[in-house]
């Protein structure tokens, strides 16, 4: 926990879930800078007495410290509308005071300050910035914020496109904000996204099916190549099994496996509301008839029975936004020991580099070798 303190007050904030040992704040200097912004009372400050909405917001923080004035929420981010949630009641906040959407959600029809936290899919910004510019009017204040690292050239030319006139302010402790001017007189088009494209012809039992992709999700115009060599070393399951694509991004594991065992049942998990959506509309396009799956939006395997799972599926991110962290990995891996039954198994694809086997030995007592490339590596751990 860390304690943010900017005019709107001092917040004690965490990520989510909480750890200890985690050494990443909840809040980083793009928050703190945009807030202090709408505070300035040589800008203003910013009149918050209409509708606010906060986008992107990472772990709540933004939320938590606009609470006052009864802002929405929109994020991809199940884990960061928990962490929203935890750091309302941290700091004695009425939940009701943040109404929480997802991305996949309809706007508000009239937006009057709208923040924007950077995110760090360009084509996630646009999709959202082309849903959410319906609500927007002529005075309309419109603030973007980012480390300047996350802020491109055209990150300012979807925001100058889609909205309006737009300027950076000067750097402040390495991040900037962003300021966009409405323009009623630009053409409103829809989103892009989701974007569609066919399999390749090589990965086994899905080749030649179409993903459905919305925006933000890893890859999300073409097969990674780790899943892509994953795909073709997945084990074929056998029966009325139950399979967990964890972490599914636009599913294609989870499909692989219905389309090899049409009697298995997948749960398609993920903590991104885009990849869920992508999943169930990948699996309705490419699975056999009377395929059996479900579509969870969770924190991991949390939500799932113990012992309950035949085998997981798992290709785990390595990245937390702009830091590089195999902690999502272990925190997978674990739950994957808790919701698999015994014999149950757990398959993971990964950069070598990252040494899962030393995580899956340490977890589940064993680790094998099924299949690797200079690259990339695939492993199998067994409950015992």
């Amino acid at each position: 926990m860390n304690r943010l303190t900017i005019p709107q007050g001092t917040f004690d904030l965490a990520r989510f879930p909480e750890h200890p040992r985690d050494p990443f704040r909840a809040w980083d200097a793009a928050d703190a800078y945009l807030l202090r912004q709408l505070a300035d009372p040589e800008v203003g400050p910013v009149d918050l007495s209409g509708t606010v909405a906060v986008v992107g917001d990472r772990w709540g923080a933004l939320a938590t410290a606009l609470a006052a004035h009864r802002p929405v929420q929109i994020s991809d981010s199940y884990l960061a509308r928990r962490a929203t949630l935890a750091n309302l009641a941290r700091n004695g906040i009425d939940r009701d005071a943040v109404r929480l959407l997802s991305s996949r959600d309809t706007p508000p029809d009239r937006i009057d300050v709208l923040i924007v936290r950077v995110p760090k899919s360009l084509a996630f910004l646009e999709d959202q910035l082309h849903r959410i510019a319906p609500a927007v009017h002529a005075g309309t204040v419109i603030i973007g914020t980012g480390m300047v690292k996350e802020i491109h050239t055209s990150t300012l030319k979807l925001f100058e496109r889609i909205i309006g006139p737009t300027r950076t302010s000067l750097a402040v402790r390495k991040a900037r904000l962003i300021f966009c001017v409405p323009d009623p007189g630009l053409p409103r088009t829809p989103s892009p996204w989701p974007y569609r494209y066919e399999l390749p012809a090589d990965v086994g039992p899905v080749s030649g099916l179409t993903t459905v992709n919305h925006a933000g999700i890893f890859c999300a115009d073409r097969l990674d190549i780790g899943t892509r060599f994953f795909l073709k070393h997945l084990p074929t399951p056998a029966g009325a099994v139950r399979v967990v694509d964890l972490g599914c991004g636009n599913g294609v594991l989870g499909l692989s496996a219905a389309v090899a065992d049409p009697d298995a049942h997948v749960t398609f998990i993920d903590e991104s509301y885009g990849a869920v959506a992508s999943a169930e509309e990948t699996f309705r396009a490419g699975a056999p008839d009377g395929a059996k799956a479900d579509f969870l939006v969770a924190d991991g395997l949390a939500g799932l029975d113990p012992g309950s799972v035949d085998l997981v599926l798992n290709n785990p991110p390595f990245h937390s936004h702009l830091a590089t962290t195999d902690a999502t990995a272990r925190t997978m891996f674990a739950g994957a020991r808790t919701a698999l039954r015994q014999g149950g198994e757990l398959w993971v694809v990964g950069n070598r580099h990252l040494s899962y086997h030393t995580h899956l030995r340490r977890i589940f007592g064993n680790c094998t070798t099924v299949a690797g490339d200079p690259k990339f590596v695939v492993l199998r751990a067994v409950k015992r």
